[in-house]
């Protein structure tokens, strides 16, 4: 998977970037971003049409639940929001954030993702995310108010990417954590989700770790009956090279951009 919706917020800069959210420590894969394992990556196409539609998300704040380790999917929202909050369940998690933002040696090193996305400029790109990510908090989407004991304002957009159908193991749970994030939105802000289509697992080197296979037709209406309107929804099937790899089962990918009724 890529970034899945780092485009929302800056259509004119293309991103090609590696998702390894919601795990307890970063993958080994990641040591070399550039390979692009092929269970990483979202077809850009699905990504690039999403963009062109929405003409990009910007605001004060976004807060983006379950960030795990990784700062990729915040490059293109650093550029669109003032403020970016970081969350996660997990203290390593959180801990390697706190490691990039505030250079403490032994970080992992994203230099070759931030080239990669921006060329010329990643030095500045990492700079600015740097500014923009002024917490990292921890959060858990099974609570009613999932970043307690935190008091924040309400976002102009929430971010999450593969994090839903790994915190919830049932439908109703899944269900209950788009109420529970809706909370931390803004009337008629925006929440942008991302994750994978009929996946019952995942791999972060020899453990595996369950997953709740979601169908389209269930995030559509469970969106719509925790209070929100889908505005654009992108799919992007498994590439056929990729069905022999067994670090996850996905079929295909979706990133959906949806707004807080009121």
């Amino acid at each position: 998977v890529s970034v899945l919706a780092a485009l929302l917020f800056i259509s004119e800069a293309p991103c090609h970037i590696p998702n390894a959210a919601a795990i307890l420590t970063l993958p080994a894969g990641l040591a070399e971003p550039l390979g692009r394992p092929s269970e990483l990556w979202f077809g850009a196409d699905g990504l690039e049409c999403v963009c062109s539609k929405t003409g990009g998300l910007k605001g004060k704040l976004l807060i983006d639940i379950g960030s795990g380790p990784s700062i990729y999917q915040l490059l293109s929202a650093c550029e669109s929001f003032e403020e970016i909050i970081a969350t996660d369940y997990t203290d390593k998690n959180r801990l390697e954030l706190e490691k990039w933002l505030k250079k403490i040696p032994g970080a992992f090193d994203w230099s070759p993702v931030v080239k990669y996305v921006c060329e010329d400029k990643w030095a500045d790109k990492e700079e600015r995310l740097r500014r923009t990510v002024t917490q990292v908090l921890k959060c858990d989407v099974n609570k009613e108010q999932p970043l307690e004991p935190a008091v924040l304002p309400l976002a102009d957009c929430v971010l999450s990417s593969l994090c839903l159908e790994a915190a919830c193991l049932t439908q109703e749970a899944f269900r209950a954590a788009l109420r529970h994030i809706r909370t931390l939105l803004r009337p008629r802000g925006h929440l942008v989700l991302g994750g994978g289509f009929d996946t019952t697992f995942y791999m972060v080197g020899a453990k595996k770790f369950p997953c709740l296979p979601l169908k389209e037709k269930f995030v559509c209406e469970a969106l719509q009956k925790s209070g929100f309107t889908i505005e654009k929804l992108e799919t992007a099937p498994r590439a056929a090279e990729t069905m022999s790899d067994e670090q996850s089962d996905y079929t295909a990918m979706f990133v959906v951009v949806a707004q807080r009724n009121d």
